[in-house]
């Protein structure tokens, strides 16, 4: 039982990093303090989507889940609908690098706005 604790605990914090890494300008525009975080986790946010390497966040889960005896995502809250969002199915490489190149405009246009509204 620990260990699937230890491993839906790991799934939150995954999902929480990836929030983050996605929305994290938005926090910036409202204390600055939290720039170089962000940039820290958006950079490797992208590297790891360009990469095609497996983030820790994903082998610790999946570790805690076999020593938990699990051999897949099936049943419980977390797993149901956290999961999915985490590791959608039928993500190509392509789609996934599509996603990396995606989360880069998107936090680029954010902080261009952050940038035009400290200039006036």
């Amino acid at each position: 039982m620990p260990y699937r604790l230890l491993a839906d605990a790991v799934s939150l914090l995954h999902l929480g990093f990836i929030l983050f890494v996605v929305f994290g300008a938005l926090l910036v525009a409202r204390r600055r303090r939290w720039l170089p975080l962000h940039l820290a986790a958006a950079g490797w946010g992208f590297l790891i989507e360009a990469s095609g390497a497996v983030c820790p966040l994903t082998w610790a889960e999946l570790t805690f889940r076999r020593l938990a005896g699990e051999a897949g995502y099936e049943g419980g809250f977390i797993d149901h609908y956290l999961l999915p969002l985490i590791y959608p199915p039928g993500l190509t490489r392509e789609l996934q690098i599509g996603l990396g190149i995606g989360v880069l405009a998107m936090n680029a246009l954010m902080y261009a706005w952050i940038w035009r509204r400290r200039e006036t």
